[in-house]
């Protein structure tokens, strides 16, 4: 079984990435920009099938008009152990920072969470098996590539998975906006940091808020009372980075 992933930048990063082998790149017929041949460069000094199409016929293989004249084909994505990932950076000596998304289903905010977590440095991201957008090519090209450099886990059980990370040392914050929850900026977001984020809808179920370390809220000055979901994880995130480049000054 293989996927199609689509457009420059995704495809691009794609030939740099470990997690999957790319298995052929497709391209528009005629005229290309200097971008699109130096892909076609890249593809041939890897020995990659190179196959041309129409634009109309790339339309349809990547079900949409969004690909910008590209598409690779490459194997299933296969996600990391939640062990291995957990042993990775026990070994690496570096922080814990993990980013744990609880429901999230639309594949746009999947995919820009997962650019957010690794441009902030995550050293992966865990998501729920069940009720959580499966990985596509949406996906894949909402989050720009970020998929070849972060681990991106798939668990069973979130709680329990959220236990066997404070077992080891790392503090669970989730986001959340009611009474109770203490200000973001107002919370220490050093050391060994997990950022637990809700749906786009109901935010944290109940259990898996129930089994963080505390509640964290994001202070809004407006009439509006909430934020979109990746809008609020990557808030969160570049303020644990800022936290963490301020404490090493």
């Amino acid at each position: 079984m293989a996927d199609y992933l689509y457009g420059i930048n995704p495809v691009g990063e794609a030939f740099q990435g470990v997690a999957r082998k790319p298995l052929e790149l497709l391209v528009v017929n005629g005229d290309r920009n200097e971008r699109l041949n130096k892909l076609v460069e890249q593809a041939e000094q890897r020995q990659l099938k190179i196959s041309y199409f129409s634009r109309k016929e790339l339309d349809r293989l990547a079900g949409n008009s969004q690909h910008q004249g590209v598409l690779l084909r490459l194997t299933a994505f296969n996600y990391a152990d939640f062990s291995s990932l957990l042993h990775q950076w026990q070994k690496s000596g570096d922080a814990a920072f993990f980013l744990v998304l609880d429901g999230i289903t639309d594949p746009h905010n999947f995919g820009a969470m997962l650019r957010s977590a690794e441009v902030a440095g995550c050293k992966g991201v865990i998501v729920a098996k069940d009720r959580s957008c499966p990985v596509s090519s949406v996906v894949e090209k909402s989050a720009a590539g970020a998929l070849a450099h972060v681990p991106l886990c798939q668990v069973t059980n979130l709680s329990r998975t959220i236990e066997e990370l404070k077992k080891a040392g790392v503090w669970c914050y989730g986001l959340a906006g009611e009474a109770g929850a203490n200000e973001l900026y107002s919370v220490d977001l050093t050391g060994n940091l997990a950022l637990v984020v809700g749906s786009e809808g109901k935010g944290l179920r109940p259990n898996i808020r129930n089994h963080c370390d505390g509640l964290l809220s994001i202070p809004m000055a407006g009439q509006v009372n909430s934020l979109n979901a990746s809008v609020a994880a990557g808030i969160a995130l570049f303020e644990a980075v800022r936290q963490g480049r301020t404490k090493r000054k």
